[in-house]
């Protein structure tokens, strides 16, 4: 029971932390003023304005009563209680008027009135409205053969202290939670910025000097997150040397090699030694690539829907069909991307007679699709396929002009754009690669 209440509460929870503060400051205040509010009109409002309305009822009951003397000239009387009572009152001759009135239970100026009415006025009809007049109350109360209309200002059956209460109830409380808005806008922005500059640094893009600020805690944050970009880039620039050096001192004893194969006088065994030579340079070249994948170039707006029709125009292929949604814009690196699908496209048509490109948007991603025709790649391979240097011994990857590096790639380019890569069976019966980008 208790596990279910406190799902149901984090579902209908705000999930970033501004909406969460801002519930924390504002539930309190709206409380506190609810509190407030029922308390004053409870103890205060309510029976001020019974009081009022009692009083005000007592005065027309008094001024039936005296009307009735017939020793009290009529019109007299009704001028002294229109003077010194604030009522205007008029005497109507009208047997056939509909005392029906519409019960408005939510006013508690109609629920007073009409508790009030009942009481002093029970063998008596009556009927009265408060909403045709703004400023008064049309009461008639039959006698006779007619009825006596009253014009009541309200301000004698309602105190305005009422609306000056609300004003300093609700002004202040709005004022608070505007502060509390700009105060926890200035704590929240700093955690804005450090996600923003760590989903930055994720990507592989360059991060400008990081600097921390808001509270203690969050300071704290930022200055280990600057340290660990700092150590992380210096790692990463260290291994660039590293690879830029055995990448120097490798090839000089591989051309040697070449060199003096040449004068090796068995054919056969030059040939193998020079395929084996070779296949070793293209393994160092595709791995000096694959480190290299994320490297730094800067992000930039670009058609990826042009991208891709120059990327099919230059294969020259007829066997490549294309179903590309125009101007699809995305904010990325745009060599790499271009890398990537080159290296999907090599793998489709080296093992593929048909291939066929699918771009499309959905919500906020771009989605890439690539399938063919080919063998395919078995179900329990998909993640193996995406390690550096992996070979399966069937298919697609049974050939010496692969060093399993192409998949690693473009996976790792996909990635450091904040997407996703997948792999399937394609309606072809062959392969599909499917890349989910944001836009």
């Amino acid at each position: 029971m208790f596990y279910g209440l406190s799902n149901f509460f984090k579902n209908i929870l705000p999930k970033r932390l501004f909406y969460r503060a801002l519930l924390i400051v504002a539930i309190p205040i709206i409380v506190l003023q609810l509190v407030i509010t029922i308390v004053f009109f409870d103890s205060l409002w309510i029976k001020t304005n019974k009081g009022m309305t009692k009083a005000l009822i007592n005065e027309v009951k008094t001024f039936i009563e005296v009307y009735k003397d017939e020793i009290y000239n009529k019109d007299e009387i009704t001028n002294l209680f229109s003077i010194y009572q604030d009522l205007n009152i008029e005497y109507v001759d009208n047997e056939k008027f509909d005392y029906e009135y519409d019960e408005r239970w939510f006013s508690p100026i109609d629920r007073t009135l009409r508790r009030e009415l009942k009481s002093r006025f029970q063998s008596e009809k009556f009927w009265f409205d408060t909403t045709g007049y703004k400023e008064l109350i049309d009461l008639r109360i039959k006698y006779k053969s007619g009825y006596f209309k009253f014009l009541i200002p309200k301000d004698r059956v309602t105190s305005s202290s009422a609306r000056i209460f609300a004003l300093w109830i609700t002004v202040p409380a709005i004022i608070m939670v505007f502060i509390s808005l700009i105060f926890l806008k200035n704590q929240t922005r700093p955690i804005t910025n450090l996600a923003k500059a760590a989903a930055k640094f994720g990507r592989g893009e360059e991060v400008e000097e990081f600097k921390p600020s808001g509270a203690s805690e969050i300071r704290l944050a930022g200055y280990e997150f600057d340290r660990m970009r700092k150590r992380i880039k210096r790692h990463l620039n260290q291994r660039s040397e590293m690879l830029s050096g055995i990448s120097h001192d490798l090839r000089t004893p591989l051309t040697r090699m070449k060199l003096q194969i040449a004068f090796i006088k068995d054919k056969q065994l030059a040939v193998k030694m020079s395929e084996d030579i070779n296949e070793m340079e293209k393994m160092l070249n595709e791995y000096l690539q694959f480190t290299s994948s994320s490297n730094i170039e800067k992000n930039d707006q670009f058609n990826l829907s042009e991208l891709i029709n120059d990327i099919v125009e230059k294969y020259n292929n007829e066997n490549i069909s294309t179903d590309i949604m125009p101007r699809l814009y995305i904010n990325g690196r745009k060599n790499l991307i271009r890398r990537c699908i080159n290296n999907l496209l090599d793998n489709a048509i080296k093992y593929a007679d048909k291939v066929q490109i699918e771009i499309n948007k959905r919500n906020n991603n771009l989605f890439i699709k690539i399938e063919d025709n080919g063998p395919g790649i078995p179900e329990s391979e998909y993640e193996n396929v995406f390690k550096p240097f992996y070979k399966i011994d069937k298919g697609r990857a049974d050939t010496k002009a692969s060093v399993g590096l192409g998949l690693s790639i473009a996976s790792d380019i996909v990635r450091s754009h904040g997407g996703n890569i997948k792999l399937d069976k394609s309606s072809m019966n062959g392969l599909s690669v499917k890349i989910f980008l944001p836009f």
